[in-house]
């Protein structure tokens, strides 16, 4: 009769690593006492001193996303190759590692999530935070109809030097900050108007109603795409900021990190 390692063999059999998530130390040092394994921790903090670590700046819920960045973080750290397969053990229902993905690395299929989260200027929970602000806006839009949004996330004193204001700012003398529900909601309300909301690193809204002036020339953008992307590449082309664009017109969220897209996200499908 067939066990479950006739069942699920195929799952360890000829990876050429193991990738471990948040795990515990009595559960690393299992695995890592196993002959001719290569084990890497992926976590927030490396609390089992593992040789090959690669740091996640949050700890992800989504389980894929979690996986994806480990994936493009050991990629752009060279502690993997393109055309890896990995077995990937994290966590689904608990805190324990319960579950095992086998994984093939492929650079082409990169999404720049580690990039945006963990090579930008501004805190990655803030970025979080507008990111997730900007999918929810694309899903639910403004009293159902689609709407467009602009915000420009660090850097925040080089940013409104590029910038002119269209209307009163309503976050002048405010110490107010995005991830608050309240706070979002307000930004909800305000991205019916023109122009773009500036964030600070930490995460203080800076402003709203700001005309960016950053040159275009030099800025490529997909056809398609108009003059909120051209203002969002621009503006992160000149300075380090990252800008985190809705499209009013397809309804696709995209980062753009130095002038360019490194991220782009469908919010029906987040």
């Amino acid at each position: 009769m067939a066990g479950l390692d006739d069942v699920f063999g195929d799952i360890f059999s000829d990876v050429d690593a193991v990738a471990l998530f948040s795990p515990s130390s009595s559960y690393y040092e299992r695995v890592v006492d196993i002959d001719d394994l290569e084990v890497i921790v992926v976590g927030t903090d490396n609390a089992v001193g593992a040789d090959v670590f690669v740091e996640l700046p949050l700890e992800f819920d989504d389980v894929t996303d979690r996986v994806r960045f480990g994936l493009e973080g050991g990629l752009e750290n060279d502690v993997i190759d393109d055309g890896d397969v990995l077995a990937c053990a994290t966590s689904v229902f608990d805190d324990g590692i319960d579950t095992v993905s086998r994984v093939r690395v492929t650079a082409e299929n990169g999404t720049g999530i580690y990039d945006l989260f963990a090579k930008s200027r501004p805190d990655s929970e803030v970025v979080k935070s507008v990111l997730e602000l900007a999918i929810e806006l694309g899903k639910k839009g403004q009293k159902g109809k689609p709407v467009g949004a602009l915000f420009v996330v660090g850097d925040a004193g080089k940013v409104m030097n590029k910038s002119r204001p269209l209307s009163y700012n309503p976050f002048e003398k405010s110490h107010v900050n995005v991830g608050d529900p309240i706070v979002n909601v307000m930004l909800k309300e305000f991205s019916r108007l023109d122009g773009a909301f500036v964030i600070s690193d930490s995460g203080k809204i800076v402003s709203a109603y700001r005309y960016l002036e950053p040159s275009a020339e030099g800025v490529d953008i997909p056809k398609g795409l108009g003059a909120r992307h051209m203002a969002g590449g621009a503006i992160t082309r000149d300075t380090n900021a990252i800008a985190i664009v809705l499209s009013e017109s397809d309804g696709m969220v995209r980062a753009f990190k130095a002038g360019e897209i490194v991220l782009e996200v469908d919010p029906e499908e987040y």
